[in-house]
């Protein structure tokens, strides 16, 4: 049997902290992420994404209520990391 300890992520992520315009239309490596619950639970779902990103060989951080790609990195998490570029389409943010 697995001991808790054995696969527990318990590391913050590291990197600074960036608006999401810095890098739109901009290839990033998307090292790790996380969604806990957003400081502002009445926009959107009530869930923040934390994304590590990598540009330009520096670690950087993220935070968006952007639901779209709460559901890309979910849904293609078995793929970290992986590159990508976040463009706008329409009013959301999503990969590409």
């Amino acid at each position: 049997m697995k001991k808790f300890s054995d696969f527990a992520r318990a590391e913050p992520l590291d990197g600074d902290k960036i608006k999401i315009q810095e890098v739109l239309g901009k290839e990033i490596k998307v090292l790790d992420y996380k969604i806990a619950a957003s400081k502002f639970p009445s926009d959107g779902n009530g869930k923040r994404l934390t994304l590590q990103i990598e540009i330009d060989d520096i670690h950087r951080i993220i935070f968006t209520g952007s639901m779209t790609l709460m559901g890309q990195v979910e849904r293609y998490k078995e793929q970290l990391p992986f590159l990508a570029t976040i463009r706008l389409a329409g009013r959301q943010f999503i990969f590409s």
